[in-house]
This record gives C-alpha cells, sequence and structure tokens, in this order.
C-alpha cells in the first residue's frame, strides 16, 4: 500500500485524475450492481442526453437519405435508359412484322398472278434502283445462269412493269415502262383499239401519240399488252388512260396513262418466258403459290 501511494506520489495530476476516475467508475459500477440504487439517476442521464443523440444523428440520416436518393434517381435513370430501348426494339419489331405482312401479301398477290401464267416464269429481288435523272432502271438478282435474256418481259402482281436490257452471270438490268427509251405495243381492252406506249422519263406517266381524233378512246380505259412485235405476250394489262385532248391545229389526239403498277414499290418481281411452258425450275414457286 505504502509503494502504490509513493508511486501515486510520484505520478503527474493528469494520470492520478484518471486513476480516481477509474476507480470511482469501478466503485459506481459495484454498487450499482448490488443495490441498484443508480437506476433512476441513469434514466435521468438518459432522458438529459437523448436529445444530444436525436441532434448527433440528424446529419447521418440526412446524408443517408441523399445517398438513397441518389441511388434511386441513378436506378431511375437505368430503368428508363432500359425501357427507351425496349420501347425501340419492340416499335422496330412491329414495323418489321407489318413489312413482312404486307411483303406476305405482294408475294401472295405476285404468286397468284404467276399461277395464271401459261408460260414459264422466275421469282427475281430488286438489287438496285438507277438513280440518274430520267432514267428508270432497276436491277434484279438474277442473269443469265438463270436463262434471263436481253428484250424479256418483266411483270409484277398488277402487270407489266418493264422489259430486260441487259443482263450478266448474276444480275439483269430492267427498263421500266417510264424509262424515255421504253415502248410497249397496247390495245384498248374495250374495243381493241392498237397503239404504243412511250415511257416519258416522269415516274407514273407515259403518253400514247400518234392516234387521230376519231379514235374511240376514252378516259379509265384499260390498256393492255396486244402482243404485237412478239416480244410481250398479249393480254397483260399495262396502264389506264387518265387524259385525252386535241389541240385544234393538231390532228392527233394527246393521250397520257397512268401505269397499273407502282413501279416505285415492291422488291419482288416476275421473270416470263412467253410461249414456253413451265419447267422443273419453277415447281419450287408453285409450291409456294399452292401455299
Amino acid at each position: 500500500m505504502r509503494e502504490l501511494l509513493r508511486r501515486l506520489g510520484g505520478a503527474t495530476p493528469a494520470t492520478v485524475r484518471v486513476i480516481v476516475l477509474i476507480a470511482l467508475s469501478v466503485s459506481m459500477m459495484l454498487v450499482d450492481y448490488r443495490t441498484q440504487q443508480l437506476e433512476r439517476l441513469r434514466n435521468i442521464l438518459q432522458t438529459l442526453v437523448y436529445p444530444i443523440m436525436f441532434v448527433s444523428i440528424i446529419p447521418r440520416e440526412i446524408i443517408q437519405e441523399l445517398t438513397g436518393s441518389m441511388e434511386r434517381s441513378e436506378d431511375l435513370q437505368t430503368n428508363n435508359e432500359s425501357l427507351r430501348q425496349e420501347n425501340l426494339l419492340l416499335r422496330s419489331r412491329l414495323k418489321k412484322l407489318h413489312s413482312l405482312e404486307a411483303d406476305n401479301r405482294r408475294l401472295k398477290r405476285l404468286l397468284g398472278q404467276s399461277d395464271q401464267i401459261a408460260e414459264r416464269v422466275l421469282l427475281a429481288e430488286l438489287v438496285e434502283v438507277s438513280l440518274e435523272p430520267y432514267t428508270q432502271r432497276i436491277s434484279l438478282n438474277k442473269g443469265s445462269r438463270d436463262d434471263v435474256y436481253v428484250g424479256q418481259p418483266v411483270i409484277n402482281g398488277d402487270g407489266v412493269i418493264g422489259q430486260v436490257v441487259h443482263t450478266s452471270q448474276f444480275q439483269s438490268t430492267v427498263t421500266l415502262l417510264t424509262d424515255p427509251s421504253s415502248a410497249v405495243p397496247v390495245m384498248v381492252m374495250r374495243n381493241g383499239l392498237r397503239g404504243v406506249l412511250f415511257g416519258t422519263g416522269v415516274r407514273n406517266r407515259l403518253a400514247m401519240p400518234y392516234l387521230t381524233a376519231d379514235a374511240d378512246i376514252r378516259i379509265g380505259d384499260l390498256l393492255i399488252t396486244s402482243g404485237m412485235g412478239g416480244r410481250f405476250p398479249p393480254g397483260y394489262p399495262v396502264a389506264t388512260v387518265t387524259d385525252v385532248k386535241q389541240k385544234p391545229s393538231d390532228e392527233f389526239l394527246t393521250i397520257n396513262t397512268l401505269p397499273v403498277t407502282q413501279l416505285d414499290h415492291g422488291r419482288e418481281v416476275l421473270l416470263i418466258w412467253p410461249g414456253v411452258t413451265r419447267t422443273q425450275k419453277d415447281k419450287p414457286l408453285q409450291k409456294l403459290t399452292d401455299e
């Protein structure tokens, strides 16, 4: 005991205070454990300290709330971005479905047309459209290896669209009806009046010159291939008369017509071989028509 007092006497005041506080704390804990006399004091102290504790945790709650809000905002942005991408994807798929439905209807009409044709036919797809001014041409994915030849008629589900003017091994070039170099012998379906349709270089307009003023032709008349010249087989729809005029000083009528088919629409056409019956190559096409 003396040794302890001697050491305490040589210690610094701060050390002494710490030792005294520790001893006091231990004593109070022992007393409280034995007698429970400090419970009331503990309750009073907790009541006094609670506001301080409450105020001290407010910054932490604010920080947590801000952090949570930022995380929720980031999650919402991520979800919104994901939903926008999904929406765009679904819209593109829906448009593709509509496109496929339109293609299916067009193919059915096209194949239905081929089923009514006695000649050999071949389904071809467009691979290129000419962009030159006043030139109305397209390229197909069929060529000389498929027996395609220069001058071959080309039709679709509505009627004549043009003829082949060039072939290579794997592709062919088709001049459309509206090309300035195009000429198709036709006749009026109503009365058999014959004439020739010429391309004007303007989309959706054909001209039928050299008919005299007494020619029996009317607006709305359907013009079909006459078979003259042997290039286009007879009976295919070509155009409809939209305008018939006569200038006083001109002995010929000015006749404008509209092609029965939309030449700038669709991706599939039919190549036909006039006077040639269907061969083994056409059986897949016939199978599609049957389906």
